[in-house]
């Protein structure tokens, strides 16, 4: 009993800094956020900070493992969907996903910058490999599934799931380099939409379904997109 309060209350105090650090990135920016503003705001010690967290840059990393996790509880009551077609649990894990960035947008943009800057490109890669794992099996079942029922005819289900997360990885990476133009720069919507529907396309042909589906849902999801970064 015990031990399990004292878990309990070092997941609490460890989620105040991380909600403090979320603040401050998205008012200051990570480069201007220093640890003492952490400090002041939760009035603790600099031993208490780093009992949490090693470094600035862990508690980066902590931030969007948090994002991870909670975008992967919206994604786990639609993989256990029993009754729901295969087809359609792939567009809804597509599109919670996409509306949890689009709620977390001010966080989103303010994280872009620095965790797609050169020095953080392990820690991308560690984190990548551990939403391969995490996500893969989830993605293999709906692509099982799409299988027997007829809508994927893909023979590789568990390799089709890493394909889908690496394409998925791409687009991320493209969009952030369309994203953080220059001041003064328009932002170029035409190459945007050129490759997230190239991507659909891709994904289309790894799963063996119907061509056109993904891309209809890209179509719908970019408008969203596009009205929201207006």
């Amino acid at each position: 009993m015990t031990r399990s309060v004292k878990a309990h209350e070092y997941a609490e105090k460890r989620n105040a800094i991380l909600d403090v650090a979320a603040r401050y990135i998205t008012t200051k920016g990570y480069e201007q956020m220093t640890t003492q503003d952490i400090l002041e705001a939760l009035q603790i010690s600099r031993g208490a900070f780093y009992h949490y967290f090693e470094s600035k840059q862990a508690l980066l990393m902590a931030l969007v493992e948090r994002i991870g996790e909670q975008a992967e509880q919206l994604v786990l009551p639609i993989v256990s969907d029993r009754e729901m077609p295969a087809q359609d649990k792939l567009l809804r894990v597509f599109a919670v996903l996409d509306q949890h960035k689009q709620e977390n947008l001010d966080l989103v943009f303010a994280f872009m910058r620095v965790w797609y800057a050169d020095e953080n490109a392990l820690f991308r890669q560690k984190l990548y490999l551990a939403r391969i794992k995490r996500l893969a099996p989830w993605l293999s079942q709906i692509i099982q599934e799409g299988i027997a029922e007829g809508v994927f005819t893909t023979p590789y289900p568990d390799q089709a799931a890493r394909m889908i997360l690496a394409l998925l990885e791409d687009l991320g990476y493209v969009t952030v380099e369309l994203l953080l133009v220059e001041e003064g720069e328009h932002l170029d919507i035409p190459r945007m939409a050129q490759i997230g529907e190239a991507t659909m396309d891709a994904l289309e042909r790894v799963l063996g379904m119907k061509s056109g589906c993904l891309r209809q849902f890209w179509n719908e999801d970019f408008s969203r997109w596009q009205a929201l970064l207006a």
